[in-house]
């Protein structure tokens, strides 16, 4: 159905096999810094109607293909697809991010959710089996979704938060109404991630991406312990292939050791953490992916080198003494922002492409 792999060092890191170079791809590639990106959204209309259809979606996916030699595509969609699923009424104003028409605070909207009905996301997997057929094994394509507690913040909250005082407010008041909330969203997203696979995608990967704003102890318990449920019920193999699967915590870094037995192959870094630091600490239980600062790419090209060389020296070579690899994908330590100029974008792409080369043949 789909055909060959041309380029494989974005899998082949992820399972820290040997790579000729660092893979490079960049969490929000496809996205509002691009012209192009711009204009196929102004065709469709809003948001949900780029991300809901299919054909603008193929489009949106590959359009940073066409300017930068990345090694990965991640799907275009949004991490809120699951509770919209869920009757959650989400739009997107323009400025003012996602928004929820219902919210869950109480016990009467907790009884009502459940696990959605897949084919309500049929037009998520309709994606993925297209642009999977339209990078013809270009590069592989990854397919992602929030986490549990991500999910339940938005949910919570009603939209994006400041403070998130609404929903930590739930937690600590009602920890049996959350617990109940974050076991739905982790069957639910294991659910999604698996038909994901099943229609393309090639890797997965679980954006936790307010776990950084609990305190220690409520962030095993409420968001760590539902990315786990996640990770153990997510396919590791599809139709005889493996599929690795990232995990990434934003502001994280505090518990490494724990996300790195948190069932993933991948962990994902911000930028707060020392690559070769965590390096040293998770061992070579996995990969790792990062970390560039976002707003190093607002800097003139050679401070973006610059900046590029020092995050690959950080990890170093991913040749061990010993003859075995580990595996770095590089990426920024969160989305790419949208006003960051494209062309800063092609120098980063080719720093890590050379550098990492160099670091390979121990020439600095």
């Amino acid at each position: 159905m789909f055909a060959p792999l041309q380029n494989d060092n974005f899998l082949r890191a992820c399972l820290r096999q040997p790579t000729d170079h660092t893979p490079l791809w960049l969490m929000r590639q496809a996205g509002r810094y691009l012209p192009e990106y711009r204009a196929t959204r102004a065709k469709a209309g809003s948001f949900m109607g780029l991300a809901t259809n299919t054909d603008y979606a193929t489009e949106v996916t590959l359009q940073p293909l066409e300017r930068y030699p990345l090694d990965a595509a991640i799907l275009f969609s949004d991490i809120l697809t699951v509770p919209d699923a869920m009757g959650l009424g989400l739009s997107f104003q323009q400025g003012e991010g996602p928004k929820f028409e219902r919210v869950v605070r109480d016990e009467a909207a907790v009884a009502q959710l459940a696990v959605p009905d897949m084919d309500k996301l049929r037009y998520v997997f309709d994606a993925v089996t297209s642009i999977r057929k339209a990078l013809n094994g270009r590069v592989p394509l990854i397919g992602f979704s929030g986490s549990p507690w991500t999910l339940a913040c938005y949910m919570v909250e009603g939209g994006g938060s400041d403070d998130y005082r609404l929903v930590k407010s739930l937690m600590y008041s009602r920890p049996d109404l959350m617990h109940r909330i974050l076991e739905i969203n982790a069957r639910a997203v294991a659910a999604y991630l698996n038909a994901q696979i099943e229609a393309g995608a090639q890797a997965v990967m679980v954006f936790d991406s307010w776990g950084g704003v609990l305190a220690d102890g409520a962030f095993q318990a409420f968001s760590l312990a539902y990315s786990r449920q996640v990770l153990a019920a997510v396919k590791t193999e599809h139709e005889g292939v493996r599929i690795p699967r990232i995990l990434f915590t934003k502001g994280g870094g505090l518990w490494l050791d724990e996300l790195a037995d948190a069932g993933a192959d991948v962990i994902g870094l911000d930028w707060t953490m020392n690559l070769g630091t965590a390096r040293a600490r998770v061992g070579h239980k996995v990969a790792l992916q990062g970390n560039l600062d976002p707003n190093v790419l607002f800097a003139p090209p050679e401070a973006v080198r610059a900046q590029a060389r020092a995050v690959l020296d950080s990890f170093g070579p991913p040749q061990r003494a010993d003859g075995g690899w580990d595996g770095h994908i590089f990426n920024l330590g969160h989305g790419i922002a949208q006003q960051t100029p494209p062309e800063h974008v092609e120098h980063l792409v080719d720093e890590v492409h050379t550098h990492s080369r160099r670091l390979r043949q121990g020439v600095k």
